[in-house]
């Protein structure tokens, strides 16, 4: 299958990694695999762009983290998307990740965004009985977002990545 868009993800750090790995461990445990993408990192997706916009994503990318430096995200609660097969945690809207958002959104159709981190990815059915297993091991914590991350998707193909590491 060819390449079909562009997904830039903000990464969270090493700790937040570490966590929500836990909780997915406990999902493996209990008999739950899912089809998200392997081996990439936690994250929250900020934006989608079509396959031909790669450089000039690059691009803005390099620039907007120029820009902004690695800021605290509270990881709250779980959601499910609509459709039911996406089950994640979700950081608290506040302003400083809405702003790095809004910095790419210009550019896209995206709307509403809902800031998620992916959990486990299923069938419906499958996702409802996750459910009890991720929230008897979900807690809300303090994570990170440290660097943006921009991937080609489907195959997954990572492109870019550049740490947070101006002023705002």
């Amino acid at each position: 299958m060819a390449e079909q868009f562009l997904t830039l993800m903000a990464d969270l750090d090493e700790e937040s990694q570490q966590i929500m790995t836990g909780w997915y461990s406990k999902l493996q445990e209990a008999g739950f695999r899912g089809t998200q993408t392997p081996d990439l990192p936690y994250h929250i997706s900020l934006a989608t762009f079509p396959l031909d916009q790669e450089d000039a994503v690059v691009q803005k990318m390099k620039k907007i983290a120029a820009e902004f430096t690695a800021f605290p995200v509270l990881i709250s609660h779980i959601g499910i998307f609509p459709g039911g097969k996406v089950l994640f945690g979700a950081p608290e809207k506040d302003e400083k990740l809405i702003s790095l958002h809004v910095a790419f959104e210009k550019d896209t159709k995206e709307h509403p965004w809902t800031p998620h981190a992916t959990i486990l990815i299923d069938e419906p059915e499958t996702v409802c009985e996750a459910v009890p297993v991720l929230v008897r091991s979900f807690y809300p914590f303090v994570g990170k977002l440290t660097r943006l991350h921009l991937c080609a998707f489907w195959p997954t193909r990572e492109i870019a990545a550049v740490e947070l590491s101006g002023e705002k």
